[in-house]
């Protein structure tokens, strides 16, 4: 199977290469991964019911659930008798169908009840809504997405989720540096990506992967990065996800902030139980910034999740 998984990557030589300058011997690893399918993870909607009562009701219809070691409102599905999407508790918004992956961004930025909170590419709605749950759904978040169909399934799990602190905006994202400047206290910048650590759900990305749209990608990336920023309040703290391995959009994309704003702070991310390694500081001709130490990387097929990455900054006060 392997080697099936080489020839498919050989179709495209790009990102072979990359994968096999990035990874090494742990190609065949990675491979793996993308043929092993992912538990289903479900976050509990604390906002419209508890945690035990949930868990019971899909226990009572025959799932198994096992506790997320890091969110005590995630669960990894072991055993489900159907789709788990398909419950009436689903239906209702009691529960979100997630990768305990995709649940780290929104814990490592830990947005407080009544704080002013920006999520810049929110859709579908995954993170604005467990940001919301964390929040108690009091403050203001301001969720955004630049695509209206997109924006459309973010106010659906809005809705469905009983999330009443949201307000829902269609916007370029680099317009929020001008329109918000120094007025958030937390900012999510969870980029759009070359999402290559999803490949385990679909090889779409083998099909349109590329330098060139990779390059794309990185002065989008970069745009929000600044923006982000620049509507920080002094003090306040952003983080930087993205689902793909590629260093130019990760560990380049905050070493780019980094020079723009050498004042800005690098903090420190807890590993939550998983293996991450540290950011990568030199990779083909570039030597990045010593703080890029800082940044986690989350490799897929060593804690058989999603692949991700994470930076987590703040603005200083002065």
């Amino acid at each position: 199977m392997v080697q099936n998984k080489l020839k498919l990557f050989e179709k495209n030589k790009e990102l072979f290469n990359l994968l096999n300058e990035l990874l090494g011997d742990r190609i065949e690893d990675f491979i793996s991964w993308m043929e092993t399918p992912l538990k289903a993870g479900i976050r509990v909607n604390t906002l419209k019911i508890g945690v035990e009562e949930l868990v019971k009701r899909l226990e009572d219809q025959g799932f198994r659930l096992k506790p997320i070691e890091f969110y005590p409102c995630g669960f990894e599905v072991e055993e489900a008798p159907f789709e788990v999407g398909k419950t009436i508790e689903h239906f209702l918004g009691y529960y979100y169908v997630q990768q305990k992956a995709s649940m780290i961004p929104p814990l490592i930025l830990d947005p407080h009840p009544g704080e002013f909170v920006l999520d810049i590419a929110a859709a579908p709605g995954s993170k604005t809504t467990q940001m919301a749950q964390m929040m108690k759904n009091t403050g203001v978040i301001v969720a955004n997405d630049i695509s209206i169909d997109r924006v459309r399934a973010l106010s659906h799990n809005i809705d469905k989720l009983g999330v009443v602190n949201t307000i829902v905006t269609e916007l370029d994202g680099y317009k929020f540096g001008r329109f918000l400047e120094g007025k958030m206290d937390r900012i999510l910048i969870d980029a759009p990506c070359s999402a290559l650590g999803t490949l385990h759900k679909t090889y779409e990305p083998l099909r349109w992967w590329s330098w060139g749209v990779v390059g794309n990608l990185v002065r989008t990336q970069k745009g929000l990065i600044l923006a982000a920023y620049r509507a920080l309040k002094p003090g306040g703290i952003m983080v930087y996800s993205t689902c793909t391995l590629v260093p130019e959009e990760n560990e380049g994309v905050v070493n780019f902030l980094l020079t723009r704003h050498p004042e800005a702070e690098l903090l420190e991310i807890p590993d939550f139980g998983l293996k991450m390694e540290e950011g990568i500081l030199r990779w083909k001709r570039n030597i990045y910034d010593e703080r890029i130490k800082k940044t986690r990387r989350l490799y897929p097929f060593e804690n058989q999740t999603e692949g991700f990455f994470f930076a987590k900054i703040r603005k200083p006060l002065t």
